[in-house]
């Protein structure tokens, strides 16, 4: 495959490049931390110091990789704690690297977790999470791998339906029948056929299957319906306790009960949605579970990523006289070990949780990082502040990103004829209010600008349909007029912005 550089690839074309042709396993080599920070670029605007951060993070996993067994051991990662206020990116910096990487992901609220024995999720559910986002991931990978083989099959059952196989061991010849009326039940057949005239049924049903299969490819088949008859996973009372706090206690149940299971369901659907059904239910058919199994947790267990949000609601410590928290101390302590590295049982096998890269990211503004207690401190040696966005960095963030706000907003719009032409001195203005909202209350970072846009934009969102085709320019004048009440009332603008 040419590389990147032959085909004269930018360090961020290069990045999508390898995004879209190379296997997970070869993305992190692929992928320089210059490339990461400049493929972040397209989605967040400033932020430098943590972008850098985080590309180093992912580049040592590639590069834990690449040493001998007995040292690839001993190299553990260095996790992170992202110091900032709430809006200012660092959600969306994790989510996106981990998307970049291909790496299991996820996105735990450490204010949702208590000390084992009180109400509350328990930590442990964080890994059991990861467990199960790799096991989607790998499958998922595996159904597109299977694909091409579980459509041939799918196609050979739609066939069937169509042109049922005689119930002897030969078929009668018959004429292709027109085009469109292909009979839902089985079509005659000459059972009782021998010799010279079985030889030519077959023959016929031969060339009647082969006719039906160009026409299924067609599309020529898209208005009939068939009856089909497919697996239906059947939930049970397990699947509704699973998700909650009883994690430990049914995680295996479910898999020991062997009456637990799918069971057939007839429908009635289209030809092409009788074929998607029957593919997905192919596809499930070729997977390997066990080696799905291995491969999940095996990649969850190197390269996933457990992003903890909100870590600064649980700092605090005994010394305040009032004892131990079940929300604070006791969580920090639960989460100690598991950070730290241990074996959390998962209904997938054991997880190890040594090399696993855990984000933490807090706003720390009534505590302080150093309020957390000094092990868990110690798990995290890179620190990264991020700063306070101005109303220039809400100018960057409304154009800049490919995701921007005002592209969004354009795109629904345009749904309904009605294209909205954005001016440089609307998006300032908007950025202005923005800012002087956060500053007169609470700071919401680039929150706000939803707020801000869905306000501005509300009577023409809710009059689209009746508008018609037309361009409307978004100008200064416009974002004064639709905002000025509420920005003249600071009572009302602090329920409305």
């Amino acid at each position: 495959m040419p590389t990147s550089r032959s085909l004269g690839l930018s360090n961020v074309e290069a990045g999508r490049y390898v995004l879209g042709f190379m296997s997970t396993e070869k993305l992190a080599s692929a992928l320089t931390p210059r490339a990461i920070v400049e493929e972040l670029d397209r989605y967040i605007v400033g932020q430098q110091a943590a972008k850098r951060a985080v590309a180093v993070a992912l580049r040592n996993r590639w590069r834990r990789q690449q040493v001998a067994p007995p040292m690839r051991d001993e190299i553990s990662p260095k996790n992170i704690m992202l110091i900032g206020p709430t809006g200012v990116g660092k959600t969306e910096i994790a989510r996106r690297l981990a998307k970049l990487a291909g790496a299991p992901f996820v996105k735990v609220e450490a204010s949702k977790f208590t000390e084992v024995g009180y109400v509350g999720r328990d930590v442990d559910s964080m890994v059991r999470d990861l467990a199960e986002t790799a096991v989607a991931m790998v499958k998922e990978e595996e159904r597109e791998r299977c694909k091409p083989r579980a459509r041939e099959q799918a196609e050979e059952r739609l066939l069937d339906i169509l042109l049922p196989p005689p119930r002897g061991a030969t078929a009668k010849a018959g004429p292709v029948p027109p085009n469109n009326v292909f009979p839902l039940g089985p079509m005659s057949h000459n059972e009782n056929a021998e010799g010279p005239a079985a030889a030519g049924a077959d023959a016929g049903s031969n060339a009647t299957r082969e006719s039906l299969r160009r026409m299924l490819r067609e599309g020529k088949l898209n208005d009939r319906k068939v009856e089909i008859e497919t697996e239906d996973a059947q939930h049970s009372m397990m699947d509704i306790f699973s998700g909650g706090g009883m994690e430990g206690m049914v995680m295996n149940l479910k898999d020991m009960l062997p009456g637990v299971g799918g069971r057939s369901k007839k429908r009635k659907l289209t030809v092409p949605e009788a074929l998607e059904a029957l593919i997905e239910e192919e596809s499930g058919k070729l997977l390997d579970q066990d080696r799905i199994t291995k491969e999940a947790i095996k990649r969850a267990e190197q390269s996933g990523i457990i992003f903890i949000d909100e870590i600064d609601k649980v700092a605090g410590r005994e010394g305040s006289g009032r004892g131990p928290d079940v929300s604070r101390e006791g969580v920090q302590r639960d989460l100690l070990p598991i950070i730290e590295g241990s074996t959390v049982s998962t209904k997938y096998g054991p997880l190890k949780t040594d090399h696993v890269l855990f984000v933490a990211a807090g706003a720390f503004h009534v505590s302080k990082p150093k309020d957390l207690i000094p092990e868990l401190q110690g798990r995290f040696p890179i620190r990264v502040e991020l700063q306070a966005l101005t109303d220039k960095d809400f100018v960057r963030i409304l154009t800049e990103p490919e995701n921007a706000l005002t592209k969004q907003y354009k795109a629904l719009l345009a749904t309904e004829g009605i294209h909205i032409e954005w001016q440089s001195e609307a998006i300032e203005e908007i950025a202005r209010v923005a800012a002087m909202v956060n500053a007169r209350q609470e700071n919401i970072g680039a929150r706000r600008l939803h707020t801000v846009l869905e306000r501005l934009l509300d009577e023409l969102a809710f009059e689209a349909p009746e508008i018609g085709q037309q361009t409307i320019p978004i100008s200064r004048a416009y974002v004064e007029k639709r905002l000025a009440d509420i920005l003249k009332d600071e009572d009302l603008s602090q329920y409305i912005l």
